[in-house]
């Protein structure tokens, strides 16, 4: 979408609460094509969120495919999609022929960038719910995104993952539809740690190697929820190179205040349900308080990199004693012996992976470790 040229200070006072809207509205948010500039789409998902918008950001180089899988798995709203490399009569309406395909037929697909004039009717034509050009208003955006929202209620779809993701939307809200079934998957692991520590990038590293051995996992990523707005950023998902695993990786990203966890139960069995047996789930980033995630998980590994802190750190209560294995991520950088053996006076016999996740290294045995 493109970079609006006025403040979003009206938007933001005008939209910080729901209102009369069955929930906070969900934006996916995507760059389709070779366009490898997302400064514009970065400020508008900020101030998105600002506005109290739940905005999910799936990063750049996507492909249509990829994008409905987005949108889909996401249970957007709308799927806001910016595109700047002139091939939008081509990339566009592949997109909305990959929502049909994947279960969302009733996907609102938005369209940003430079669009000539003569091809804006076309794009409507195709299906495109709005088009936005260069100097649209920030409050027209917000609007745009809150007038999507739609009640939420089990789809009409036989679409299995589309159905899934429906009712993650409905069990979070806490209304998990009556019939639904439940089962909990055979593996559920957490990963928490710092901010920074490159739990997302562990595990989009995690997803492509059990992709490449052939099976499926399920991925519930959590972000905090703005305690002024309720706004959320949901930016995690964008380390997964969807356009390698495809469906084979079912990832869905849900903003939550502080630890509340209150409706992760729930969530958990849909997704053993649906056939997932293999379940990781990343936590907001934590603090030395932040323990509440082992108890809904199976082993809880704590992500640590070099530079967290001395030994006085390492000895205090909280969360690296709920750790069931420590990860010692960035282990390239400097510090990362010294960590080691900090670790080590701790550890009590649980052991400690070292991985360096933007190279893949270490990457095998951690998965292995976690859910082999």
């Amino acid at each position: 979408m493109a970079s609006p040229l006025s403040e979003p200070t009206t938007a933001i006072e005008k939209t910080d609460r729901v209102g009369d809207l069955d929930h906070r509205p969900r934006v996916l948010l995507g760059k389709m094509g070779l366009d490898g500039h997302d400064r514009g789409v970065k400020l508008i998902a900020r101030a998105l969120r600002d506005s109290g918008v739940h905005v999910i950001y799936s990063g750049l180089w996507q492909t249509p495919r990829s994008l409905a899988i987005a949108a889909r798995d996401e249970d957007a709203d709308c799927l806001a999609c910016s595109i700047m490399s002139n091939s939008h009569l081509v990339l566009v309406p592949r997109l909305l022929d990959e929502c049909r395909n994947v279960g969302r037929p009733d996907m609102i697909v938005t369209l940003g960038g430079i669009i000539p004039q003569e091809d804006v009717q076309p794009m409507l034509d195709t299906g495109v719910d709005r088009i936005f050009h260069t100097g649209t208003s920030m409050e027209t955006i917000v609007q745009t995104v809150r007038d999507a929202v739609r009640p939420y209620t089990v789809l009409d779809t036989s679409h299995a993952t589309a159905q899934l993701a429906r009712r993650i939307s409905l069990a979070h809200a806490g209304r998990m539809p009556a019939d639904a079934k439940t089962k909990r998957p055979a593996q559920v692991v957490g990963l928490t740690g710092a901010p920074g520590a490159g739990k997302s990038t562990l595990v989009a590293a995690m997803a492509i190697e059990a992709v490449s051995r052939g099976e499926k996992m399920a991925v519930v990523a959590f972000d905090p929820m703005s305690p002024i707005t309720s706004g959320a950023l949901l930016g995690d998902r964008l380390r997964v190179d969807f356009n390698t695993v495809d469906e084979n990786v079912y990832y869905r990203s849900l903003a939550i205040t502080g630890e509340d966890y209150a409706t992760l139960p729930g969530v958990i069995g849909l997704i053993g349900a649906a056939g997932f047996d293999k379940l990781i789930i990343e936590t907001v980033g934590a603090g030395q308080n932040d323990v509440a995630i082992r108890e809904h998980v199976d082993r809880t590994a704590v992500v640590v990199v070099p530079g967290m802190g001395d030994a006085v750190q390492m000895e205090k209560a909280g969360i690296l004693e709920i750790a069931d294995l420590f990860v010692i991520n960035k282990a390239d950088f400097a510090g990362e012996s010294k960590l080691k053996r900090e670790l080590l006076d701790i550890a009590s016999g649980r052991e400690i992976y070292e991985t360096i996740a933007t190279q893949g290294q270490g990457i095998v045995e951690l998965l292995d470790a976690l859910l082999g």
